[in-house]
Order: C-alpha cells, then sequence, then structure tokens
C-alpha cells in the first residue's frame, strides 16, 4: 500500500467537530447572560477535556493566552493522551478559539463560534496574541488578485475586474472599530457594500468563501490569532489571505521575538501560515453568517451546527448534531 502523505488520520475530521460541539454547548447556557468570563470559562474547560481524550500528542501554538495558568489553554500546553507518554498517536500543532467572540456571545450577537484547527507538526504559524492586518477573498480567481501591500482602491478595483464587475458592487466585511475609519471612507467612496461586524472575524474571513453570504472581501485589523485560524479554514477550501503583524508597542515586539518571529514587517500568506495537510472545524455558538447556534428543544435535546474541512482531500462536511441526556 502507498505511505499516506499526512499524519493526520481521518478519523480525526470528525473528533474535531466533537471537541467543537463540546465547547459550544457548555458555554450555551451563558449566552445572552452579560457574563464574557464565564461563557469563555465553560468553552475553554469543555474543549480542554475533549481534547485531552483523544490520541494524539498535541502542542497548543494558538490558544487563549501565553501563561502557564487555567483556566487557559495556553501557548505551549500539551494536549491529548500522548501528553504524558510518548507513541499515542501523531505529533500535531493546535490553533484554538474555544469561544471566538466572547463579547457577543455574552450579548447574545451573531456569529460567536467554537473554532480550531490542527496540523502537522510546524505546520501552523505560532502567532503572537498581537494585532494583524489582513485581507481576505475566496476560491476561484487568479493567484495574487489581492495584495497587502496596494491601497484599498487597487485592491476592490482588482477584484472587481477578476469578478466582472463594477467596484461598486464588490461588499466588504469589516470590524466595526474606530481604527477603521479611513478603510470604511475609502470603501463608501468607491460605491463598495460594507458589512460591519461587532466580533468574530474568523466568520467574517470564512464567509468570502460562501456566495450565500454576499460578502466578497473581508479588510482590516483584527487578531493575529484569529488570523492563523481563519488561514487554515481558507487553505482546505482555497482562497487568498495575507496578513501583516502590527505592533504598538516594545512589549509586543519582545512577545514576537520570544515565539520565534524575527521580521516583524512580513506580509505572510496562506501556506507561510497554514500548511500541509490541515482540518479545520467549527461549531456555532449564537446564529451567524456561517453556522446556526446552540439551540434546546422542549424535550431537552440540544442541536448544534458545524462545519468541517480538511485541506488533502479538499473537503467540506457540514454536520447537524441532536445531543440527548445531556445535563442542564
Amino acid at each position: 500500500m502507498p505511505q499516506r502523505s499526512s499524519v493526520l488520520d481521518r478519523v480525526l475530521v470528525l473528533e474535531m467537530v466533537r471537541v467543537t460541539e463540546k465547547a459550544a454547548i457548555a458555554c450555551r447556557a451563558q449566552v445572552g447572560r452579560g457574563d464574557e468570563h464565564a461563557a469563555d470559562a465553560a468553552a475553554v474547560a469543555a474543549m480542554r477535556d475533549a481534547l485531552n481524550d483523544l490520541d494524539f500528542d498535541g502542542t497548543i501554538v494558538i490558544g487563549e493566552g501565553e501563561r502557564d495558568e487555567a483556566p487557559m489553554l495556553y501557548i505551549g500546553e500539551k494536549v491529548g493522551r500522548g501528553r504524558n507518554e510518548g507513541g499515542i498517536g501523531p505529533k500535531i500543532d493546535i490553533a484554538l478559539d474555544p469561544l471566538e467572540g466572547t463579547t457577543i456571545a455574552a450579548k447574545a450577537g451573531p456569529n460567536a463560534l467554537a473554532v480550531l484547527a490542527i496540523a502537522e507538526e510546524g505546520g501552523l504559524l505560532n502567532a503572537p496574541d498581537v494585532y494583524m492586518d489582513k485581507i481576505a477573498i475566496g476560491p476561484g480567481y487568479p493567484e495574487d488578485v489581492i495584495d497587502l501591500a496596494k491601497p484599498v482602491k487597487a485592491n476592490i478595483e482588482a477584484l472587481a475586474a477578476a469578478k466582472g464587475v463594477s467596484p461598486s458592487a464588490i461588499t466588504a466585511c469589516v470590524l466595526d472599530r474606530p481604527r477603521h475609519e479611513a478603510l470604511i471612507r475609502d470603501l463608501r467612496s468607491l460605491g463598495c457594500g460594507i458589512m460591519l461586524i461587532g466580533d468574530g472575524d474568523v466568520a467574517g474571513v470564512i464567509a468570502t468563501t460562501n456566495p450565500d453570504t454576499g460578502i466578497d472581501i473581508y479588510l482590516g485589523q483584527g487578531g493575529a490569532p484569529e488570523g492563523v485560524l481563519a488561514a487554515a479554514a481558507l487553505r482546505c477550501v482555497g482562497g487568498q489571505f495575507q496578513g501583516r503583524l502590527v505592533f504598538r508597542n516594545e512589549a509586543e515586539r519582545a512577545r514576537a521575538h520570544k515565539w520565534g518571529i524575527e521580521d516583524l514587517s512580513r506580509v505572510y500568506k496562506l501556506r507561510d501560515l497554514a500548511k500541509g495537510d490541515v482540518i479545520f472545524a467549527a461549531t456555532g455558538v449564537t446564529d451567524g453568517s456561517l453556522l446556526a447556534g446552540v439551540r434546546t428543544r422542549r424535550d431537552g435535546t440540544v442541536t448544534t451546527e458545524s462545519v468541517v474541512m480538511r485541506a488533502s482531500s479538499r473537503t467540506v462536511r457540514w454536520v447537524r448534531g441532536e445531543h440527548r441526556g445531556l445535563t442542564a
């Protein structure tokens, strides 16, 4: 038999869905309760337990923080049954956000997700917890249609030309932040539609891959860890992504050096952030453009909606789960 080109077993595809489902379900009782910490802590604890029940030797490279303390799933933390003794399953890198969009979950807003990505060891950029300038589009365009080094106008015109439409037909997704006032003004001057989101830029980037969302391009500055997660999803389904780390002070530059990043002005492309075989999974916590949120039926059955993708097979699976017998 031919040798497998990836250490990731296909059974891990559905196992990753189970992990994100457990995190989403665990924080469902906190949705709309106004307590971001309680919602995040519930998701973190459930995701850690689920990961530690799996047969692999995993290392968190994108996590909840950079310090070795609970309840965080911190950068460098070892998870999986192989964490304490060797030989149990493959060595993998893990990027995760047990509750992507803590604020919107606390307010019952749209697009809160439980998210993770896994790759072969060394496959995911160990990005520090700083900001990142981002630009992303979905699949089906010539290579290098977008360029982070170019002005907004040039990128919108290039994308519009590739689509065969006018710039005014382009809709951009942008985080609703004061730092994006100039970006929004530039987009408005071109006649573009803008979908402003309060949080959850992983979902915003992934939305560019789904024509039903109406979003053509993602632009703006958000978290670097979320950039790696979004890039992992695009690696599975196609698309283009560029990101550049943004440093506000010397402490953040020192943080980047700590994680092995020497070129602080580098523009990262898709395969710089997520390379090799990658599995990406997400479960909706609240309803959004990508997934429906967790719901509880009158009979106590909890329903979930998830998506799981794999780069090596280019498969995307939409998973609807019904979970019975769960305690309140």
